[in-house]
């Protein structure tokens, strides 16, 4: 008799299981995750006089200094059509991307990296 209720109760066990992982996972009470920003990513850079003749001279993070660039890339219609990873250069963007034609958008890290203080 031992055994049989063992076994009901392992099969009993083995229901919910499953009955749980059909069901849809609830989701977590939102909580900040106290996570910082970093600090040098928020840290305002002055910008070279090239790179500041596209997104001006005033001094800004690293992240804005890119969100001004792409800015710029859309409004003025510079992003490939083709391979949309691929960034061409207008007069002001030629002399940032050292004379290239066109660059990959990987490259944009590097060549605000090489324009600013």
């Amino acid at each position: 008799m031992a055994k049989a209720t063992k076994k009901a109760a392992k099969t009993a066990a083995k229901k919910t299981t499953k009955t749980a992982s059909k069901q849809p996972a609830k989701k977590a009470a939102s909580k900040k995750s106290g996570r910082k920003p970093n600090a040098a990513f928020m840290a305002p850079l002055n910008i070279n006089p090239p790179l500041a003749e596209v997104i001006g001279s005033k001094p800004l993070p690293r992240t804005e200094i890119i969100k001004k660039i792409w800015e710029y890339i859309k409004k003025n219609n510079l992003q490939d059509k083709t391979n949309k990873r691929m960034i061409n250069a207008d007069d002001k963007l030629k002399v940032l991307f050292g004379g290239k034609q066109q660059i990959s958008m990987f490259e944009l890290a590097k060549v605000v990296n090489n324009n600013v203080s």
